[in-house]
């Protein structure tokens, strides 16, 4: 099977998208530039031993997605404790709210923003009590 196994996350400004994944999820990363001959910071999302894979911020070679544009690519959705500080962090540190939030009856409640970079992503809460 082909099951996912790192992403990659292209930005514009590398120290910028760092500080953001950093202060809103607590990512940690490590310079793997040479290896990839080009700037690259592969991204430690949480415990090996937790669900979950890794990834990596790198540079991207192109114009920044179009605000309003449709997606093109993946869309990554982080899970998360508390839905609505983790949300007032990602406004604070310049993200934006691309689609509010809203319950997956019985599971979850989700929501989708714009990081610093123009980016997509989701935040996942799992609650068996959102409606």
């Amino acid at each position: 099977m082909g099951r996912l196994v790192h992403f990659e996350i292209h930005v514009d400004d590398m120290e910028r998208a760092k500080k953001f994944y950093g202060e809103v999820f607590g990512w940690t990363f490590e310079d793997w530039s040479e290896y990839a001959g080009t700037p690259y910071f592969g991204a430690t999302t949480g415990d090996a031993g937790e669900i979950g894979i890794n990834g990596a911020l790198v540079q991207r070679r192109g114009v920044s997605p179009e605000p309003g544009q449709a997606m093109n690519g993946y869309a990554c959705t982080m899970g998360v404790e508390d839905y609505d500080s983790t949300e007032a962090i990602i406004l604070k540190l310049g993200g934006k709210l691309a689609l509010p939030k809203y319950a997956l009856p019985g599971m979850a409640w989700q929501g989708y923003y714009l990081d610093t970079e123009g980016n997509i992503f989701g935040i996942h809460q799992p609650d068996k009590h959102a409606k």
